[in-house]
Order: C-alpha cells, then structure tokens, then sequence
C-alpha cells in the first residue's frame, strides 16, 4: 500500500510540477513493511475476507470458528508463505514505479492533484495484477479453501505440489485465473485510494492552512489515507468476482470455464446483492491496519532510515 500523501510529485517554491526521485532505501523499506503488516493482522484479516467470499452464507462469527476449525491459529495464516510473502515483498515497488511516473505525467499535462492521482492509481494498480499479484492472490486462494478436503480424509498436498499441479495441467492461465478479475479490483482500488486520499488532503491543507508546498503530519496523512482506503471498498463485488473464480470449493451448480461476467451473474443468482458484498468489513478492517503500517509506522521508519544514511526523507 503506498502512503497517502506519497505522491509522486511535488510543487515546487515557484509553483512547477516537479517528480519525487525513487530511492532505493524506501522501495525496500517499502517491501519490509508490507512483509510486518501481512505477517501481524495482515493475513488473519486476508483469510476471514475470502473464507466470507467464499462461503456467502456465514456469518462472521461462523466464518472464524470455520477458519479455526481447520487449524486453530495457523488457520488464519493459510497463504502466509510463501505466497503473501511474495506479493507483499514486490508489489510495492510496482505500485510505486508505475504510479510515480504515470502521476507525474498526468500533472505535467495540467491534471489535477484528484484526476493525476487516480490515474497513477489506476495504472500502478493494473501492473501490480498482471505483474506480481495475479498469480500470488490465486494461489493464496486454493490454499485458503482447498483445505476443506481435509474433512473428507484426504491429506492435502503441500502448497508448491498444488502450484506445480496447477501449471503442469492448466500452464500459465491456470496460475493466473482470475487475474482480469484482479486486474479490475487493483485498478478500481488505487484509482479510488489514490484519488481519495489526494482529495481529502487538498481539504485537510484548506482547514489547516498548509501549503501546497508543506509537507502533511503523519497523522494527517492517515487520516486521508483511512478516507480514501475505507471508501474504496465500494468495489468489494468484483473482489467476491475474484475469490469464487479462484476458489477451490466445490459446487455443483457453478458454471464452468467462468469469466467475470458469468461469475458475477452465478453469485447474485445465488446470494443476491448481499453476497456481492461478503467480507466487505474484514476488508476494510484490513485497509486501516495497512494505512498504520505503511503511513503511520512508514513515516517513522523514513525518518529512522534517513538519521543513519544522511538522506532527507521523502516527502520532507
């Protein structure tokens, strides 16, 4: 997740458009965080997000005791390794890249902080589905609902011999099912976020009477952050889209071959609007804990980075 207020441009002291440089330090501090926020609450939530997706008739209260009962504790780390790792490790850095360069174009042709924002949100989003985040969501879902086999006495194979099963049978598509699904999701969710959270701090700087040039408190930037992460959840269909036509359970009376359309037509057939939005609250749950873990603890950690290699922090 990137940072609100960490856009990829600055207004300068005579009012030009100006991009931020890319450091190193930061991309892989980036990568760490992402690594503490997946680890912590990160994956639990992830895990009670896709098991209410999956299972469109439970509750919450059902959809955790389902989740313990397949492993106590270590239920709501399925997925952890090593696919969250993965994607959590590399998708920072696409999302940065891609939306930094696309922002600081957009700007450059006159866009707004809101429009230049969404358009760095939407394409950083779409590079992170079909670059890293595709085929890491799909095999975090088979692992997260394919252990109901488990009830039936069947021991699961290990989660790289169903990677390897999938890709022998299905080849690269197989890995990656679901991933215009995906596609969708991340580019609907940055340009939401991105936008947003431009938005609410261009109000934040009108209240505090901030400069354009100045840059937002960490708490400041949470708090657009939190706006802009909590509102994006509107798209939370296309994310129940995603899971059942990632997911391993079995239903009869699921179509095959699915595409987006056909998937989002067999669940409102099924649950009707309310199950297009199953595991909206874990998933905005799950947008607040990433917001303090890449803004609030982000910016301390900048801050720590910089004291020891001498850098100005970023946004500073």
């Amino acid at each position: 997740m990137a940072p609100a207020g960490g856009s990829g441009v600055t207004i300068g002291p005579d009012g030009t458009v100006q991009k931020k440089s890319v450091s190193w330090s930061n991309i892989l501090l980036g990568a760490g965080l992402n690594m503490f926020e997946v680890t912590t609450l990160g994956q639990p939530l992830e895990v009670t997000k896709t098991t209410m997706a999956a299972n469109r008739g439970d509750t919450f209260p059902r959809a955790i005791a389902r989740i313990w009962g397949r492993g106590g504790l270590f239920g709501f780390y399925q997925g952890l390794i090593p696919w969250a790792w993965i994607e959590a490790s590399t998708k920072g850095a696409v999302l940065l890249f891609v939306s930094s360069e696309v922002e600081y174009r957009a700007s450059s042709f006159g866009a707004g902080s809101f429009v230049a924002g969404m358009t760095g949100g939407f394409f950083g989003g779409l590079a992170q589905a079909y670059l890293t985040v595709g085929f890491c969501t799909c095999m975090k879902t088979v692992e997260i609902t394919r252990h109901k086999q488990a009830a039936t006495g069947v021991k699961p194979p290990s989660t790289m011999a169903v990677f390897m099963d999938i890709y022998r049978r299905e080849g690269i598509r197989g890995i990656n099912k679901g991933v215009n699904a995906v596609a969708i999701r991340q580019c609907t969710n940055w340009a939401s976020r991105f936008g947003l959270s431009r938005l609410t701090e261009v109000g934040i700087r009108k209240v505090t009477g901030k400069a354009d040039d100045k840059p937002l408190s960490a708490y400041e930037k949470i708090l657009a952050s939190v706006f802009g992460g909590g509102l994006s959840a509107w798209n939370q269909p296309i994310e129940v889209v995603r899971i059942e036509m990632q997911s391993k359970t079995e239903d009869p009376n699921r179509p095959k071959n699915l595409t987006v359309t056909k998937t989002l037509k067999y669940i409102y057939s099924q649950n009707g609007v309310k199950g297009l939005f199953r595991g909206v609250t874990p998933r905005i749950g799950l947008g607040v804990w990433q917001t303090v873990c890449m803004v609030g603890l982000g910016d301390i950690a900048k801050e720590f980075v910089a004291s020891l290699t001498g850098e100005k922090p970023a946004g500073h």
